[in-house]
């Protein structure tokens, strides 16, 4: 791959948007092309399990929740993600496979190693080479959601305990990968998690006169 895949990750409300798309103005000033995405998204067909998923209040099992956003995430990574990196382009990503770990697997229960057979086949393999996760306490981060004028979507409506397990898991990936994820307390001033941001990308960055 040519192009550089970074990831954003954290619980609802931990400000993932804000510093995604100041990260994405800083690349493009910098001259770096850049794709902005998310999932469960990005595709048409991505798009709207997207819906099914997130918006829906149908019942459904919690590894029919898992194959429904990888399936997703299958699509997005073919059509979109290795196609932009492969031309060159970075890609900043709201969310990846991490957060299946977090939210079918801290969330629902479902094992890590179920989680990583589907994941193998969903994205071939690819990782990200940088990975950004935003904690954010539960209690904090439910004031920022119900302070939004928008309503939640099924994640965001869980119960506090299911958004601990969710925390504790992504935590849990954080020590376990060091290299490649880096936690940010979400709670510091949007301008330092910026620029906390620009000194774990700055290495992937030309250097001057390449």
């Amino acid at each position: 791959m040519k192009g550089i895949f970074i990831t954003f990750e954290g619980g609802d409300g931990a400000g993932k948007t804000t510093q995604i798309n100041r990260l994405h103005g800083a690349l493009e000033g910098a001259g770096i092309s850049c794709l902005l995405t998310r999932e469960p998204g990005g595709t048409q067909i991505a798009e709207r399990i997207r819906d099914l998923v997130l918006l829906s209040d149908e019942p459904r099992t919690a590894i029919t929740e898992l194959l429904l956003i990888f399936a997703a995430r299958a699509e997005h990574t073919r059509e979109v993600i290795c196609p932009a990196l492969e031309s060159g382009q970075w890609v900043l990503c709201d969310r990846y496979s991490d957060a299946s770990y977090a939210y079918q697997g801290g969330g629902r229960g479902i094992p890590d190693e179920t989680i990583a057979q589907v994941e193998a086949v969903a994205t071939g393999g690819l990782k990200p080479a940088l990975t950004v996760l935003l904690d954010i306490g539960i209690d904090e981060g439910g004031h920022r959601i119900s302070s939004r004028e928008m309503d939640r979507d099924r994640f965001e409506s869980e119960a506090i305990d299911f958004k601990r397990r969710v925390r504790d898991a992504y935590l849990r990936r954080q020590r376990a990968e060091p290299e490649r994820i880096h936690l940010i307390d979400a709670l510091a001033s949007v301008e330092s998690i910026g620029d906390r941001i620009l000194e774990l990308v700055r290495p992937f960055m030309p250097k001057s006169g390449q």
